[in-house]
């Protein structure tokens, strides 16, 4: 005898209303709602709603939406205020929010910008206009979601090409503290010291292609093992080049070897021929390898990894403006901590 089972069918969304692209409007005005949502409607947009602030943070959090289309001029949180709050969480910062407003003075836009917002359309708009706008900030979304991701798994492979090294503790995010500090410290834009922070887990990535014979060989190497654990910085290269955003980091990655005297790898360039940013990373770097305890050596104490940097330097290696400030640098950090405790 046949028998089947019998069950009730799993409810489905329509699959092309699940598909279709989800803005969340967000206006205390009920009738704007009801004309922005019923162009997006139109043009097969799934569309959810809040009438203020609060609500469009919590249905943010909840719906994880494409896009938010947010009014400024609200009751008790601006449209500014929501955009900041948004572009400040990790979770919710790379969802695009296009702000409406009527104000039209140059000041709200520059306002508009300082928050993060995406784009800004003021009223009365066309609506041809707010749909390519809409299509154009979702469509930058799925691009930046996925260079998100694809840097999201070069710094889970940064990290495991680390751990194969247990030796080095928290190296990599010791070189990203040091390296936004220092950063700041030499006056060096955002962009900068974001390559900065970056090149503190890249930097040695291309590890992961090194032989673990050689890599954790604990006695010197031999020439020809010499030449591929060299090989490192150009593998690393090869890994990022890729990515538009890790344009400003791929110098750092392939030029932290090299010596101001030339006699560094893996190009042997020579005094400011070797990246800016690539000479203020090498020096933290060897700081803090310096100061941190090895199998075949104990940690060096901030003074005498400085005056070891100074040797460097007296020998032709380091780039000498470059370890004066860094000089100066850990004296006032030192100072600084003093001062506070």
């Amino acid at each position: 005898m046949n028998s089947r089972l019998t069950h009730t069918p799993f409810p489905r969304l329509n699959p092309k209303l699940a598909e279709a692209d989800h803005v969340l409007v967000v206006d205390d005005q009920a009738s704007s709602r009801l004309y922005i949502g019923e162009l997006l409607r139109s043009a097969h947009f799934r569309v959810s709603e809040a009438t203020n602030g609060e609500e469009a943070l919590e249905a943010v959090e909840r719906l994880r939406p494409d896009l938010v289309l947010l009014d400024v001029l609200m009751p008790n949180m601006s449209g500014f205020d929501v955009c900041r709050q948004l572009k400040a969480n990790e979770l919710t910062r790379l969802i695009p929010v296009v702000l409406i407003t009527a104000l039209t003075d140059r000041s709200n836009r520059l306002m508009g910008m300082q928050v993060g917002a995406d784009d800004i359309l003021t009223k009365p708009f066309d609506h041809v206009e707010l749909l390519a706008r809409v299509r154009s900030s979702i469509h930058q979304k799925r691009l930046n979601e996925d260079l998100d991701h694809a840097a999201k798994v070069l710094f889970a492979i940064a990290r495991a090409v680390e751990s194969r090294d247990p030796t080095t503790g928290d190296h990599c995010e010791r070189l990203v503290a040091m390296g936004e500090q220092f950063g700041r410290y030499l006056g060096l834009s955002r962009q900068q010291i974001k390559a900065l922070r970056w090149g503190g887990y890249l930097h040695d990535i291309g590890k992961v292609g090194i032989p673990d014979a050689i890599l954790c060989k604990q006695g010197k190497h031999t020439p020809e093992e010499w030449e591929i654990m060299k090989s490192h910085v150009l593998i690393g290269e090869d890994i990022c080049r890729g990515l538009r955003t890790m344009q400003d980091v791929l110098p750092i990655i392939r030029h932290h070897h090299e010596r101001w005297d030339g006699s560094g790898y893996p190009d042997g360039l020579a005094g400011e021929e070797i990246p800016l940013l690539a000479r203020v990373f090498q020096v933290i770097d060897i700081f803090d390898a310096l100061t941190s305890p090895r199998p075949y050596k104990p940690a060096l104490t901030a003074e005498q990894a400085l005056e070891v940097l100074r040797e460097e330097t007296r020998k032709g290696w380091r780039d000498p403006n470059l370890v004066r400030e860094f000089c100066d640098f850990m004296f006032v950090t030192a100072f600084n901590l003093v001062e506070a405790g």
